[in-house]
């Protein structure tokens, strides 16, 4: 922004705070409401019946930038629920806190490479949002505190990080630290030119109190994992399998979960659709109550990864997953999804999409969980406003019909506007 007209705008953007301009400030924000209408929350379970409420995002950001090696990134948050019958979710209200306040540290960059160290509350994205993710989808998004070393070249890049993740309350300034380190890794991605890209990655978690089907216990659990993709015209894919071991109380970890997503994106036709389909499989427990577990655990993934409804996550699951996007102007995209859902073991059962356990299952012999179907448009009127809606219809299956005793279909309808600047 130093270079173009100084419009208010750009002088938000970029405030000068030395005559030289080495030492620069920023400012952003964004104000993001959500209007959510849910029909049979949890199929019915929860005789809810019709629950509509609505969501709100705000937040603020300085940005101050010290020479070539200093910068300092504070981002203030504020999120709120209104008209849920059953209250708010975790993922939904928390009125006032520091989303991030990080120092990053550079010591060195030139033109072909860059080493930075990044310490404090700051979030983490990594790969296609499977285990690592800032959870763009929900009202809250994460964060972490610690410390992160990142390095990154033309065609290489790897992080080191070490973090702890807060419990989250929903008053102000509320939320409560956990004094340890429970989540660490290293993630790295090579690129290969025209060929596509390599991620690998390893990931360490430790809580004090996992809930599964198999019971409540003190996990710490590994993670292996690999993905190679490609995105662009032409054929895009995108493949990742995943090992995870450790101790859950006395017993042994072993879960491990695979996906392949593969499509073609039509970039000489107008509205370049794109053609995908998706397929995952992700383990589950195979023998209640010996202790052991082998249901995977999603970590900290983005939500809605398997469908909009909070109901199912990538827990104890087979999933089929044929989906089409098309331009229907340059600012108007519509996606349709359909969704077949399974149960890989039956001895274990439904995870919401945050590793949460959903419905128990190891009494019931029927493996089909239900199908959805959804449609989405995304208009973005410009770089500032973007408006989202989208509707899931969840039709249950065997395994849902047998576990409840009026088990319903449920309908998902949300609407989203985001103003960013």
């Amino acid at each position: 922004m130093k270079d173009s007209t100084r419009t208010l705008f750009n002088r938000i953007k970029y405030l000068p705070l030395a005559n030289n301009g080495t030492v620069y400030l920023s400012f952003g924000g964004e104000a993001r409401m959500e209007y959510v209408d849910f029909q049979n929350e949890d199929w019915g379970r929860l005789g809810i019946g019709h629950n509509n409420f609505l969501l709100q995002r705000y937040s603020l950001h300085a940005d101050l930038n010290i020479g070539e090696r200093i910068r300092v990134f504070t981002q203030i948050r504020s999120a709120w629920e209104g008209g849920r019958k059953n209250g708010p979710r975790p993922i939904d209200e928390d009125k006032l806190n520091i989303q991030n306040l990080f120092v990053d540290f550079t010591a060195f960059k030139n033109t072909a490479q860059s080493l930075k160290l990044r310490i404090g509350r700051q979030e983490l994205d990594y790969g296609s949002g499977r285990l690592i993710s800032v959870r763009e989808g929900p009202n809250l998004r994460l964060y972490f505190t610690g410390g992160k070393l990142m390095y990154a070249s033309s065609k290489f890049f790897i992080d080191a990080f070490v973090m702890m993740a807060d419990t989250i309350n929903t008053g102000a300034f509320d939320n409560k630290s956990s004094k340890e380190i429970n989540l660490w890794g290293v993630y790295s991605k090579l690129i290969f030119p025209e060929a596509g890209n390599l991620d690998f990655y390893y990931l360490g978690i430790r809580r004090n109190a996992a809930l599964f089907e198999e019971g409540l216990a003190r996990e710490i659990r590994q993670t292996l994992g690999a993905r190679y993709w490609k995105y662009g015209g032409g054929f895009i894919y995108n493949f990742e399998a995943a090992y995870q071991f450790g101790k859950f109380g006395q017993g042994n970890i072993l879960a491990w979960t695979a996906s392949a997503d593969i499509g073609y994106s039509f970039e000489g036709i107008k509205g370049k659709p794109t053609i995908n389909l998706r397929h995952d499989y992700i383990s589950g427990d195979n023998k209640a109550g010996d202790g052991n577990l082998q249901t995977f655990n999603p970590l900290y993934p983005k939500g809605g990864y398997f469908g909009f409804s909070p109901q199912i996550g990538p827990v104890n699951l087979i999933d089929l997953h044929p989906y089409t996007t098309v331009g229907l102007s340059n600012k108007l995209v519509l996606q349709a999804d359909v969704v077949f859902n399974w149960r890989y073991s039956l001895k274990d059962g439904v995870y919401r999409p945050s590793g949460i356990l959903n419905l128990k299952g190891a009494s019931s012999a029927k493996r089909y969980i239900g199908t959805a179907y959804l449609v989405s448009l995304n208009y973005t009127i410009n770089k500032f406003i973007t408006i989202n809606t989208g509707a899931q219809y969840f039709r249950t299956g065997s395994f849902i019909d047998d576990l409840i005793s009026d088990p319903k279909d449920g309908l998902f309808i949300n609407s989203r506007v985001a103003v960013k600047f």
